[in-house]
């Protein structure tokens, strides 16, 4: 048979001959390539456990056929379609291997002593100058010979590919500097167990796992994993409880205590083969291994020859196909070597131990492209991490069954899946794909599966509490805290004892809370049946969440206060108006809403205009000013007409003696004014009938007056009802928000996410940011003092606040609606039977009492609704101005009558100077009129006398001065010429004069004297007293005494 197939192989060779002889000219044209700097040849060093693997390396990479037709410089490639056979030989592909290049085998064997084979590694594959170097070993055999060649071969730069080797310290590069392996580490697991709890729907575990390194760096990758690729999911694997235990168990009894009391009961195990026949054994004794109870393990405890019914575990695919994997490594050195040869010079391989100064760059380089590969092999997808660790390793999801049968329930495999999008348009359709991605998707028939406990079942993987540890928070009116006394033991009926959270003082354990919340967790208590211990927050905020760093690349989130609590699942429920928002719900679970609110904005009230003017209110300035000219204008009227008037100026001739005299101006202005503000006018009314028609008049129009000023005064000053300064979240004095105008809210809360989340809201939080507050409680008050404009915060906080302060108000309608809902861990069990319990509560009215009782504060709501609607009692600030006018007017009076006093005394005075100097004139007139008077007597007689000695004809003086008694004027004038006041055209007549008292000048007699006619100039006169003048010659004939 031998002999036949080299015929046949010759007759293969003279076709091929024969072809060539036809082959068009690109076959010359190849053998004009320029040849490359890179060598041809490359050894692969092998160093493996076993004789077979080492004849499956040998065999894949060579072929003697090959290598023959290799030394012809033939395009061998034209020639493999005509060929029958199908070689799995690494020569053969030309896809990995270029023209002209050729790769050889260098074996060893493994050998159990590291020191051996670090010699062997150096006498025969490094001797030999290997490009490469492929390791396996027996899994018995331990870590240490492949860690022995990969230190040997790292100092070089001479990649390592393990085929066998899955310890976690293989993945540290600072000491296995060029090891990248096919097959996946042990802690890679992890990533199987997180899409294995996703499709369960497990959301709380416990880990359990070996001290050693890759039992800490599958927990590490765990939690890694989960935080980093399912943040955004909302069923998330959360640890609950990691139990850590020391390799080479005895007992597990002390760990099982603690699981025992956790909430979880899926259990995620890593650990060997004898420690897991250890942790079955106890777990079986506290009966944890039966229904209700999820075991998942890893490839070593699979094994365990204990190994409870209905347990998970995992199975690498293609785990003992050393031959697979072979392949597969040499594929992936010919995939780097190829494309290395295509973008740079490779330099020949290092080829000796002794020198410890050989750096080889071309091996580091090729490194860098072998971690860079991903081809399809015989063990699937074949693909590397940055350590040089493989990905797109598929895995068995085996169920165990009686008599430790291993049942293959699911697979967890590479999935390649092309995302598209479809866009319609009127006429056509258009298919585009988007990219190609790359998954490894898990698939698990449930059906299948057989749960421990011998369930078809899936288990709920938690036990439900019954002792619940509940937090709140002091929010008026949902949770009012109180401390206790020193003489108080225990709280009142309708409180309860809420320490803080985690505080070791036993002084902090002294608070009673009631309220809303607290009546809300008592009826849920009852009606769901669970116990519970309440707990204050401990630093007083709802919590919000901080960016941190996460492995240097990724930021995650961390919350605080009662969030942070029940996120780290230190608590299991939050009984508070705590806000139902994305950012909350992405790491907690919410119940229904208890209650549905808002957010508002709450400010003062804005105070009455109440100046010292403000009696003056009801009318405007240019009113005022015309009532008061028109007081004086009418006054001046009246006066005129009174003044005018032939029936008010002068007195009739039938009047009473008593009437009052006629009006002046003084009394005109005081009538106006006294009509005007209705007082009474005791003097100085019109006389005149023209006046007294203007007088009516002016009395109809101030009754209007007054009457319109008492209801606008009512108005103004009684009825008066500010309105909000603020009409809502779109004022434009928020949206711009001026520096008079300072709004605020508390920092990390609910209505701080919001104004986050609101682009259209940025500017105007970004100006209040800085005057957030740290509690609603200190903003409430700066809102009552007048220090904050406008606070924004939850509107059921607010309107509670509003109906118990009436100079508080809400301003605007509602905005970012949502409800308060009750707070629980992510999966939690009671979830579903809270929500019930709340909506039974809406049903039944229950909350509606809440409201009634706690939130509108009992009838405070409508005592301020009727303080509305009712006038204010005015108060001193009110009618200051009133009192301030009086005062003026007094200390005007007062002022006024310190003038009158004054200017008496100065009139006094002055009349008194004025008197004397009258006296004074008086009595030097009365000398005057003496010494005239004298001499016109003996100016007379002398007359006489001569007169007399003229006359012939007897008779007396007296006789004489008789006939002449009322003669006209003639042109001589006598002796009255000297009286003062009489001209020259006046009669001689004595003026009617009564005498005085002695030392004051005559006055006109009374004018009661019956009249009596007078023959002067016609007319009629009163009787009055004539007296004759002194010195007339009336009184005698005989003035012979008068002369001296």
């Amino acid at each position: 048979m031998a002999a036949a197939g080299f015929v046949y192989l010759w007759l293969l060779f003279g076709t091929g001959i024969v072809l060539l002889a036809i082959l068009p000219t690109p076959i010359a044209t190849a053998q004009r390539h320029t040849a490359s700097d890179n060598p041809s040849t490359y050894n692969i060093g092998g160093v493996l456990s076993n004789s077979d693997s080492e004849e499956h390396f040998s065999t894949t990479i060579k072929a003697r056929l090959t290598k023959w037709l290799s030394h012809l410089d033939w395009n061998f490639s034209n020639l493999l379609p005509l060929f029958p056979l199908n070689p799995q030989h690494l020569n053969f592909d030309q896809q990995y291997v270029p023209r002209k290049v050729t790769y050889y085998d260098k074996t060893i064997r493994m050998d159990k002593n590291p020191i051996k084979t670090v010699f062997n590694v150096c006498d025969k594959l490094i001797e030999n100058r290997v490009y490469a170097v492929v390791v396996s070993h027996e899994q018995t055999s331990g870590d240490l010979s492949p860690a022995a060649v990969s230190y040997t071969s790292g100092f070089y730069s001479i990649p390592v590919i393990g085929i066998s080797s899955r310890d976690a310290a293989f993945s540290d590069k600072n000491i296995h500097v060029s090891f990248l392996r096919t097959v996946p580490p042990y802690y890679h697991q992890a990533d199987v167990w997180l899409e294995m709890l996703s499709h369960f729907a497990y959301t709380k575990v416990i880990i359990i796992h070996s001290s050693d390194t890759d039992g800490r760096a599958i927990l590490g990758r765990f939690q890694t994993t989960s935080q980093t690729y399912y943040d955004d999911v909302d069923v998330r694997a959360t640890v609950e409880l990691i139990v850590e235990f020391e390799p080479k168990l005895e007992s597990f009894t002390e760990h099982l205590i603690d699981m025992k009391t956790a909430q979880s009961r899926v259990y995620l195990m890593y650990a060997s083969t004898e420690d897991a026949q250890v942790i079955f054994r106890d777990a079986g004794e506290y009966n944890m291994t039966g229904e209700g109870h999820v075991w998942i393990v890893t490839e070593q405890a699979l094994f365990a020859n204990n190994t409870p019914d209905g347990v998970l575990g995992l199975q690498l695919e293609h785990a003992h196909s050393d031959k697979g994997h072979i392949r597969d490594s040499v594929y992936v050195l010919a995939s780097a070597i190829k494309e290395m040869i295509s973008n740079e010079t490779i330099a020949e391989a290092p080829k000796d131990c002794g020198d410890s100064a050989v750096n080889w760059e071309s091996g580091k380089r090729l490194f860098q492209y072998l971690k860079s590969r991903n081809i399809t092999g015989e063990t699937g997808q074949v693909a590397f991490d940055d350590n040089g660790d493989r990905i797109y390793a598929g895995y068995d999801v085996i169920n165990i069954r009686q008599q430790q049968k291993q049942h293959l329930v699911g697979k967890f495999s590479y999935d390649s899946v092309g995302y598209f999008i479809l866009i319609l348009t009127q006429t056509e359709t258009h298919l585009f794909e988007l990219q190609d991605r790359a998954k490894m998707r898990m698939r698990i028939n449930d059906s299948e599966i057989i749960w421990p406990g011998k369930q078809r079942r899936k288990p709920e993987g938690i036990m439900i509490p019954t002792h619940l540890k509940v937090l709140t928070i002091e929010e008026k009116p949902f949770v009012y805290v109180r401390r206790m006394g020193d003489d108080e033991f225990r709280c009142e009926p309708d409180e309860r004892p809420c320490p803080l959270f985690n505080a070791t003082d036993a002084s902090t354990n002294e608070f009673c809370c009631r309220g809303y919340c607290i009546d809300l967790l008592i009826e849920l208590s009852k009606r769901i049946n669970f116990t519970y211990d309440l707990a204050l927050s401990p630093d007083g905020q709802f919590g919000h969440y901080v960016l941190r760093n996460n492995t240097g690349m990724t930021l995650r989130k961390e919350w605080t206060g009662l969030m942070g609590e029940l996120v780290n699942e230190r608590a299991d429920m939050i009984v508070a108006p705590l806000t139902i928002n994305p950012e909350r719900a992405e790491y907690i679970e919410f119940s229904k809403p208890f209650k549905y609110q808002g957010i508002t904005i709450l400010e003062k009230k804005p105070s009455r205009s109440s100046t010292l003017v403000s009696f003056l209110q009801p009318f405007s300035n240019t009113l005022w000013i015309l009532v008061m000219v028109s007081v004086h204008v009418v006054a001046l009227v009246l006066y005129l007409l009174d003044r005018f008037s032939p029936f008010g100026r002068f007195k009739l001739s039938h009047s009473d003696s008593n009437e009052e005299k006629a009006l002046n101006l003084s009394s005109a202005v005081w009538f106006a004014w006294g009509v005007l503000l209705n007082s009474g006018i005791g003097e100085g009314t019109p006389r005149s009938f023209s006046a007294r028609v203007l007088g009516m008049v002016w009395a109809g129009f101030a009754m209007i007056i007054v009457a319109s000023y008492t209801a606008n005064l009512a108005a103004f000053l009684v009825l008066e009802r500010p309105k909000t300064k603020l009409s809502g979240i779109n004022d434009a004095r928020l949206r711009n928000t001026m520096e008079n105008l300072t709004c605020a809210t508390v920092k990390g809360s609910s209505v701080d996410m919001y104004f986050r989340r609101q682009v259209e809201l940025s500017n105007m939080y970004r100006t209040m940011e800085a005057n957030n507050y740290a509690t609603a409680e200190h903003a409430i008050q700066d809102v009552k003092k007048g220090k904050l404009m406008a606070f924004i915060w939850d509107s059921s906080r607010l309107e509670y606040e509003a109906s118990k302060d009436c100079e508080l108000v809400t301003a605007g309608e509602l905005f970012g609606r949502s409800g308060y809902g009750i707070g629980l861990q992510k999966g939690s069990p009671w979830t579903d039977a809270v929500t019930l319990a709340i909506l039974e509560f809406h049903e039944s009215g229950f909350m509606e009492k809440l409201d009634k009782q706690w939130i509108f504060h009992g009838h405070v709501q409508q005592n301020c609704e009727l303080f509305e609607k009712t006038p204010n009692t005015l108060g001193l600030k009110n009618m200051a101005g009133v009192f301030i006018l009086v005062g003026v007017g007094i200390a005007g009076g007062v002022g006024l009558i310190i003038i009158e006093v004054i200017y008496k005394k100065h009139q006094v005075k002055k009349q008194k100077r004025l008197d004397i100097a009258r006296n004074a004139a008086d009595k030097w007139r009365g000398t005057i009129e003496k010494r005239k008077t004298i001499r016109a007597s003996l100016a007379m007689q002398r007359q006489y006398n001569v007169g007399l000695n003229a006359t012939h004809h007897p008779g007396t003086i007296s006789l004489a001065v008789d006939k002449r008694r009322y003669p006209r004027l003639g042109q001589r004038l006598g002796p009255e010429r000297a009286w003062p006041g009489d001209a020259a055209d006046v009669l001689r007549i004595r003026r009617p004069y009564e005498l005085g008292k002695p030392g004051q000048s005559p006055k006109v007699m009374a004018a009661n004297q019956p009249a009596m006619p007078m023959p002067i100039l016609g007319k009629t006169r009163p009787q009055q007293n004539v007296l004759p003048p002194r010195y007339s010659p009336g009184y005698t004939s005989d003035v012979s005494h008068l002369v001296v």
